[in-house]
C-alpha cells in the first residue's frame, strides 16, 4: 500500500447461534474473502460478539491484518460475554489496534444498536454471516445489514452452502 492509499476497512455482523460444522464453514469462506486483501490493505471491524464477529475476529489476526473493536457498554464483558467465548474474547481484545467502548454503562438493546452504527460509520464494505431471515430487532444482522444498505455501503453476504443455526 502507498501511503496516498488507506486500507479498506471492513466491518462484521452476523448470527451468534452457528452449529460447530456452519462456524468451520464460515470461517473457510470469511479467510477466502479476506485473501483477496494484503494484509496492510485492510481493516476488520467487529463488535467481538460470539459466533459471527469472532469468527471474522480470528480470521483478521490470521490474516496479519488490523482488528479494530467496538464494545456496545462497559459492562459487556463481565455480563455478556460467556465463560466458552471468554478466552477467545480477551485474547482478540489483546490483539486489537484499538478497543471503543460505546458510552453505556449498560449492556442493551440501544447499546448493541450503537455499537452496529459506530461500526457501521468506519467501514467501507460490511461482512454479513446472514441466513437471509428478517430483522427480529433493531439490533440483528438483518437489521444491520438494512442500515448498510440505506448507507449504500456494499454487503458481502457470507451463508455457505449446508450452513445452519444451532
Amino acid at each position: 500500500m502507498d501511503a496516498a492509499s488507506k486500507p479498506t476497512r471492513i466491518g462484521v455482523t452476523g448470527h451468534l447461534n452457528l452449529t460447530a460444522d456452519t462456524a468451520s464453514l464460515v470461517a473457510t469462506a470469511v479467510r477466502e474473502l479476506l485473501a483477496a486483501y494484503r494484509p496492510d490493505e485492510l481493516v476488520g471491524v467487529s463488535c467481538l460478539a460470539a459466533g459471527a464477529d469472532t469468527i471474522f475476529a480470528e480470521a483478521v489476526v490470521a490474516h496479519g491484518a488490523r482488528l479494530e473493536i467496538v464494545l456496545p457498554a462497559a459492562d459487556y464483558r463481565d455480563r455478556q460475554v460467556a465463560p466458552d467465548h471468554a478466552e477467545a474474547f480477551d485474547r482478540l481484545s489483546g490483539r486489537a489496534a484499538s478497543v471503543r467502548v460505546m458510552p453505556h454503562a449498560r449492556a442493551g438493546r440501544a447499546a448493541y444498536e450503537d455499537a452496529n452504527a459506530a461500526m457501521l460509520a468506519g467501514c467501507d464494505l460490511l461482512v454479513a454471516v446472514w441466513d437471509g431471515h428478517p430483522a427480529v430487532d433493531g439490533g440483528g444482522t438483518a437489521a444491520v445489514v438494512a442500515q448498510a444498505h440505506a448507507r449504500a455501503m456494499p454487503v458481502v453476504v457470507v451463508w455457505p452452502v449446508g450452513a445452519r443455526r444451532a
